[in-house]
């Protein structure tokens, strides 16, 4: 049985790994938001030098797990210690926090460049070239017509994405940050408790994914009402 005395006591020092985990899902979604939207939109041409290597990245990050990928990044560049301080960037690759942002971006926008490459390829032709009757230029449409619509039909993707992303952060635990999942394997080797701890653990996730769901669903409903009205 759960010993609920146990598990009211251990709460509070989960939660004070949660800054760590909001950080990294902030950071790293972000991060990933931008450097999907630039990939998905450099897959809209049909330059074959430019969109190989993307598609060549995409499969990489989104056919490897995510566990291997901050292993390869932390552990594995450390092997390059000299070259990287030649070029002044051991100060990212040394520290286990910019290691796991970096795994988690790369990861993230490897997904969201597919979602929103689909969904810019999604708006209608038709609005495109209406947008270049009325005399606007390639970037003018982008910006005022493609991305909206585009942006506005991936919220649902993008949102399970994000979700997703923020499960992801306790892989972090793995490089010795001390996010909620980090802390839970702490109490669990002092305890022997796991029971407890991984429910409270489980719980606490649960609330701010479920939280975040709320947030996105009411900014999908906000910024398409005409769903919501069907």
């Amino acid at each position: 049985m759960i010993d609920l005395t146990f598990f009211l006591e251990i709460v509070p020092a989960l939660l004070a790994g949660l800054p760590m985990t909001l950080q990294l899902a902030a950071s790293s979604i972000s991060i990933g938001f931008v450097m999907a939207l630039l990939l998905a939109l450099a897959q809209q041409g049909n330059n074959p030098v430019l969109v190989l290597p993307i598609r060549a990245f995409v499969a990489v990050f989104r056919g490897t797990p995510l566990l291997v990928q901050i292993f390869l990044i932390y552990y594995g560049l450390g092997q390059f210690r000299p070259s990287l301080q030649a070029i002044g960037l051991w100060w990212l690759f040394r520290e286990p926090y910019w290691c796991a942002i970096l795994a988690l971006s790369l990861n993230t926008a490897a997904y969201g460049s597919e979602i929103l490459r689909g969904a810019i390829q999604g708006v209608p032709r038709g609005l495109i070239e209406a947008a270049f009757s009325f005399g606007m230029s390639r970037l003018l449409t982008l910006r005022l017509v493609i991305l909206p619509l585009a942006l506005r039909q991936a919220i649902p993707s993008y949102s399970n994405e994000i979700i997703l992303m923020i499960k992801g952060t306790s892989l972090a635990s793995i490089i010795t940050l001390m996010e909620v999942t980090g802390i839970a394997q702490g109490l669990i080797s002092q305890t022997y408790r796991a029971v407890e701890v991984f429910v409270a653990a489980g719980a606490i996730y649960l609330t701010l994914n479920f939280t975040i769901i709320s947030a996105l669903n009411a900014l999908e409903t906000w910024l398409t009402p005409y769903r919501a009205r069907t």
